[in-house]
């Protein structure tokens, strides 16, 4: 059985997913919480996996209590935390308990994040990752020996940069990606529309593959310059950090300049992707804004277990 996700793309529907982080300790019950009222908002939900290098719930787990819950996860996996072997385990542990969408990543360094002193693996990166999941989709093993027990039908995709500093750099990782097996993209949170459109037209042009578009709510202008100063490879303009000050309610405002993002994404990419870290039931008002009232995502078609 195909996912919803899985579905909708062979369908070309205007993709939405949005981010949710785990849980950091034993409660899931918030992330269910705004899981539940994505629910029918959007096609599935992605189950961040150590951002940041921040300690957090397995990815695995939480996509699994979301899937009890009827509700379709994309399980990040990153490889900083595991050699080839607890890779391939967890795939294996994941397709098992009915996870079908993986966004394969390298990892933020361990440096960032609030266990500084741990070690990091790193044994692959995100591309040779991508070839693992190819492989185990194939019915073989990162060694290529058969696997006894039967293949995996993960559906893998990947992260991408369109404002990355590195024209060249970028063409080629993506095309990279491409060539891994990544059957869908997630972009990084998106200021530069230029830069969106000259990706799509000179890079992604002819990949056949939905390319979705980074949303991320701002909620002040002390939240804009925080990720100025902190997220590699992120400009948020001088004029949305005006916007935000001058704001008599900068949530809101927040709130519309993500809407209007949406508005020129949609124009450009198959997709977006929503990041609203903290305050993830506002995606819904987001996205009616943003005029996507009809895109209501049945829940009664069939999801893959």
């Amino acid at each position: 059985m195909k996912s919803r996700f899985q579905q909708a793309i062979q369908e070309k529907q205007f993709l939405i997913t949005a981010e949710i982080t785990p849980p950091k300790g034993g409660d899931p019950s918030r992330m269910l919480e705004v899981a539940a009222i994505l629910q029918g908002k959007v096609h599935a939900v992605n189950i961040t996996d150590g951002s940041r290098a921040v300690l957090r719930m397995s990815s695995l787990a939480a996509s699994v209590l979301l899937l009890q819950q009827g509700i379709e996860p994309i399980c990040q996996i990153t490889c900083r935390d595991r050699n080839s072997i607890a890779l391939q385990a967890d795939l294996m542990g994941a397709y098992a308990l009915g996870i079908r969408n993986i966004l394969a990543l390298t990892g933020d360094p361990v440096k960032a994040g609030d266990h500084p002193q741990a070690r990091s693996v790193f044994e692959l990166e995100s591309v040779r990752l991508l070839k693992m999941i190819a492989n185990l989709n194939k019915g073989l093993d990162s060694q290529e020996n058969a696997l006894p027990d039967a293949p995996l039908k993960l559906l893998a995709g990947a992260a991408v940069d369109p404002q990355c500093g590195s024209w060249s750099g970028l063409q080629s990782r993506f095309e990279r990606k491409i060539e891994a097996g990544a059957q869908f993209f997630q972009s990084q949170l998106i200021t530069d529309f230029d830069k969106l459109e000259k990706f799509m037209t000179q890079i992604a042009v002819g990949c056949d593959r939905p390319i979705l578009a980074g949303i991320f709510l701002l909620k002040s202008a002390k939240n804009a310059l925080f990720i100025n100063r902190c997220v590699p490879g992120v400009n948020i303009p001088e004029s949305i950090i005006q916007r935000l000050d001058k704001a008599t309610d900068p949530l809101d405002e927040g709130i519309n300049i993500a809407a209007e993002q949406i508005k020129l994404a949609k124009d450009l990419a198959q997709g977006v992707h929503l990041m609203a870290v903290k305050r993830e039931e506002l995606i819904p008002e987001i996205l009616n804004r943003a005029g996507i009232t009809d895109q209501i995502i049945s829940q009664n078609t069939n999801t893959a277990h």
